[in-house]
């Protein structure tokens, strides 16, 4: 942690002599430190140059790699920070779960139970959370301890704009995999691409080239916006297909490769199992 600390000040200020001063030790410390590092990894990460040092392309990988975690680790201590000691309910979900599906029923629960304090952890990053007393989304159940809750199944669709849907008119998957397309690049083993639905569907994988996203929510966006097709889990979407801003391309459609689930911390307050039950009970 040490030597990656003195990396990222060093690629910051582009010196090794700035990164001391920014740290309080000698310019040859951060270089011992950096010698380490790139001894481990077994590449050059600097040039080092007459007035600094320059990333290397290896160098610049690690440095987004690096940023992303310690950014990360700031978002988890200011929500420390920021949450307050007296919540009931905390919940965690991700950014579309959270924006599609999970506050509408927030609002509503809220109205019958206005002295309930409730508290959400909106993060994209798979894995659970200790934090949380309830986690909510498509998930396989795990031996972890909560109990589990299916709350449906869901079925994954081809969607996009009513403007999309008039301009392109696909009637088949061949069409289909012949126009545009917006792709999510996913961390998550459980998440279905365009490739997955149509070898499910037995068609080929896509080849026009295509736009591509790393969060679900910016690629619905996109649809609305008439960009291309998207894939959406139906229970997920079910509010945009209502209101008409995204319509189901053609009637193919391949399951969800686990169900919309909830787990509830085996620590949970009465609080937050009341709000269990009466999320479990309006699906």
């Amino acid at each position: 942690m040490t030597a990656l600390i003195c990396f990222e000040a060093a690629a910051r200020n582009g010196s090794f002599k700035v990164a001391a001063d920014e740290m309080n030790v000698t310019a040859s410390a951060i270089s011992h430190q950096i010698k380490l590092l790139e001894r481990d990894l077994g590449c050059m990460l600097f040039n080092r140059r007459h007035r600094g040092v320059e990333l290397t392309e290896r160098g610049a990988f690690l440095l987004v790699a690096v940023r992303r975690g310690f950014e990360g680790i700031t978002d988890a201590i200011g929500q420390l920070r920021a949450r307050p000691e007296n919540v009931d309910v905390t919940l965690r979900a991700t950014t579309a779960v959270s924006a599609l599906w999970l506050m509408p029923r927030i609002r509503s629960f809220w109205k019958l139970h206005p002295s309930v304090s409730v508290s959400q952890i909106v993060s994209d990053v798979v894995g659970s959370d200790g934090r949380s007393d309830i986690a909510v989304g498509y998930a396989l159940p795990e031996d972890n301890g909560h109990e589990w809750h299916e709350l449906f199944r869901d079925r994954i669709l081809a969607l996009g704009s009513p403007d999309f849907a008039a301009r392109h008119d696909v009637s088949t998957l061949a069409e289909l995999a012949a126009a545009p397309l917006i792709h999510v690049n996913h961390s998550n083993a459980l998440w279905a691409g365009w490739s997955e639905w149509f070898a499910h569907l037995g068609c080929p994988a896509p080849v026009a080239a295509g736009f591509f996203v790393n969060n679900h929510m910016i690629a619905l966006q996109a649809a609305e916006d008439s960009v291309g097709a998207v894939l959406g889990w139906e229970g997920l979407a079910s509010g945009l297909l209502r209101s008409g801003r995204l319509v189901a391309l053609m009637q193919d459609s391949v399951p969800s490769h686990s169900a919309f689930t909830m787990q509830v911390h085996p620590h949970a307050s009465a609080k937050a199992r009341l709000f269990a039950d009466w999320l479990a009970a309006n699906v």
